[in-house]
């Protein structure tokens, strides 16, 4: 994976990159909004969370000052340096990629929703390192919606276990992991018409699960910058956009 860039290695100065990032933040913000006005939902109903993977943590603070205060990060060692250096109690940390245990204790103290269990051992890791610093985080379930063998994610018929699994186990505890609901990725290559089939999948398999488990699952993480319109049509809560937001800025555009 390629390391962040930093300013040196921007496409432009430093004024027009501020510029640029509020004027695509807002743009994302105003289509997000939109989408889900025309959906029949009301634009509060849907986060936007900044991927801010592909730029350091100075780069990342600007589109903080944008107006974006849900960050997403695919590896731990980078969320938990820039929660060290951005040090922002109003930003709300995710951690969307792959998630190994070992990586769990240093993550905590971020506090972030972590969008990617798919394991029985990441769900027991994550909730007893909670118990050990007294900590109380949310988490998804990542499941694998369109059952492609490449894919991450939980297979479905290994939901309604784990979910049941989570509940004996957090018992009435006020610290610990909380699962709030789940995580999908369209499978490679989809058109639009494919991913909204999947999200739908998504959708009506948090639904089946809500009544037999007891569990409430109001969170739906779904859609990206490609496909995000079909994930709000569908229910999506969160929708994770990257590059979009660095339009003009990175040094790839």
């Amino acid at each position: 994976m390629a390391e962040p860039i930093s300013k040196q290695q921007m496409k432009c100065d430093e004024a027009t990159a501020k510029s640029l990032i509020v004027d695509n933040w807002n743009s994302v913000k105003s289509a997000v909004s939109e989408t889900a006005q025309r959906c029949g939902r009301s634009p509060d109903s849907v986060r936007v969370v900044g991927v801010t993977k592909y730029v350091d943590a100075e780069i990342t603070s600007w589109l903080v000052e944008a107006g974006c205060h849900d960050l997403g990060e695919n590896r731990p060692q980078l969320l938990e340096s820039k929660f060290q250096t951005l040090d922002d109690s109003n930003i709300r940390w995710h951690q969307i990629g792959n998630l190994q245990r070992n990586k769990v204790r240093r993550l905590l103290p971020a506090e972030p929703l972590v969008h990617a269990i798919a394991s029985e051992r990441l769900l027991n890791a994550l909730h007893n390192e909670c118990l050990l610093q007294s900590r109380s985080i949310d988490g998804l379930i990542e499941i694998n919606v369109s059952e492609e063998a490449a894919k991450t994610g939980l297979p479905i018929d290994q939901l309604e276990p784990l979910l049941v699994h989570w509940r004996e186990l957090a018992g009435s505890s006020n610290a610990g992991l909380n699962i709030t609901g789940l995580m999908a990725m369209a499978g490679w290559g989809t058109d639009e018409t494919a991913a909204a089939r999947q999200f739908a999948k998504l959708r009506e398999l948090r639904d089946q699960m809500e009544s037999p488990t007891g569990i409430s699952l109001p969170e739906l993480s779904m859609g990206m910058s490609g496909d995000y319109p079909a994930a709000i049509a569908e229910g999506a809560t969160l929708v994770r956009i990257g590059t979009r937001l660095f339009q003009g800025v990175l040094p790839t555009d």
